[in-house]
């Protein structure tokens, strides 16, 4: 049954804000939620596996080797992170799964330096737990890997960057390995890491990633909606002085990002990332807005990651050309092209306690309605308060 194997086997920005929420909020506390976007309907007795699967998570520590080659890729982090993950192990305590017919619950709830870990990892795990008890056959190994090559020999025309951003809602493991071993092997300048931290060790490559949406929705909690954006990207360039510098901009939506972006956070920052919403009018906005900060937009970088496949990078590509830097973070189009259906799932903070007060709710406005996330009353209020007329 779907196991993970290390304790890297999760996305690079989880580790990197667990450092800086070890290093600025050590006692804020966080709730997570597992949200089906799809609809999928699990089949009975799927809760007990993923529970089972949750406890071997339990017994994972970090390696000599891991701690070693974590540490040299991460000069900016320091030593002492490594010990602490050293000494870290999954609590399935933290983890509460049940399930209601076809409908599965799963909450995590804990000191946010712990819980910050689990999400990457359930999700992973649910996807592969599906399609396992689900009985669905996906593509013969040859052919995942003639779809991966297929794909980067398109890609290589385009004259771009891109890195694998598919832990979360990947097949499996084994999809996911064969599709970082193809990419590594296809030897070319267009593959440039994964999000993946312990296959960039496995196949010595590039970790990739910043922060996710979830520090500014701990932000908003603890300072506010309009301050949210502003002391997220504030307090990240305090503990990462310049390093891990592209801002995730869709938290509050980008209206509301670019009103706290300003001159010195848009030098600062080496760019910004595109997670919803249309791409060509992102890009668009962010090139007026480097520019009216009298900053080159060619000087910076775009990284695009929603729901990329070949026709939305070429398109994005075409547009931003000669305008503005751009790379690609794509997903489930690289981990889960096996010919099943492509689970939509998510798992998302919906509460927050900062280091005093009271539990928080925390919301999402993407810049799509559809994926907002967290308590209506709450989302209604936020729209309220930023003023987001369009999204009201």
């Amino acid at each position: 049954m779907a196991r993970l194997i290390s304790i890297l086997d999760n996305d690079f920005y989880k580790f990197t804000m667990q450092y800086a929420v070890i290093k600025l909020f050590p006692r804020a506390k966080a709730k997570y939620q597992f949200i089906n976007r799809g609809k999928h309907q699990f089949p009975a007795g799927f809760a007990q596996k993923l529970k089972e699967a949750i406890v071997e998570l339990g017994k994972l520590r970090l390696t000599k080797e891991e701690k070693t080659f974590f540490a040299d890729n991460c000069p900016y982090i320091d030593p002492t992170y490594f010990d602490f993950l050293q000494g870290y192990q999954y609590d399935p305590e933290e983890v509460t799964i049940k399930q209601d017919g076809t409908d599965l619950s799963v909450t995590v709830e804990g000191y946010w330096y712990r819980t910050i870990l689990w999400e990457v990892p359930i999700m992973s795990l649910i996807c592969e737990l599906y399609y396992e008890v689900t009985g669905q056959h996906r593509f013969a190994d040859e052919k995942v890997v003639q779809i991966v090559e297929d794909k980067m020999q398109k890609y290589d025309k385009l004259d771009i960057t891109i890195a694998d951003f598919g832990t979360r809602r990947r097949h499996s493991f084994k999809v996911h390995d064969l599709v970082i071993r193809t990419l590594k092997n296809h030897q070319s300048p267009t593959f440039i890491g994964t999000s993946n931290v312990y296959l960039a060790m496995k196949y010595q490559t590039k970790p990739i990633g910043t922060h996710a949406h979830e520090w500014f929705m701990f932000h908003a909690a603890k300072y506010g909606y309009k301050m949210a954006n502003l002391l997220g990207l504030e307090n990240w360039a305090n503990v990462y002085r310049g390093d891990l510098g592209i801002a995730l901009s869709d938290t509050y939506t980008t209206e509301a990002f670019f009103q706290q972006f300003d001159k010195k956070l848009s030098k600062l920052f080496d760019g910004v990332r595109h997670d919803s919403g249309d791409a060509i009018e992102f890009a668009q906005k962010t090139i007026n807005h480097y520019k009216n900060k009298g900053i080159d937009p060619l000087s910076k970088t775009i990284i695009f990651s929603d729901g990329l496949d070949y026709a939305k990078v070429e398109k994005i590509t075409n547009f931003c050309k000669g305008k503005i830097g751009t790379s690609f973070g794509i997903g489930t189009d690289f981990t889960n092209d096996v010919g099943l259906e492509r689970m939509n799932i998510v798992i998302k903070m919906f509460a927050a306690l900062p280091d005093e007060g009271e539990w928080t709710p925390v919301i999402k406005l993407s810049d799509e309605a559809m994926k907002h996330t967290g308590d209506p009353q709450e989302i209604e209020m936020a729209i309220r308060y930023l003023q987001l007329d369009e999204h009201a």
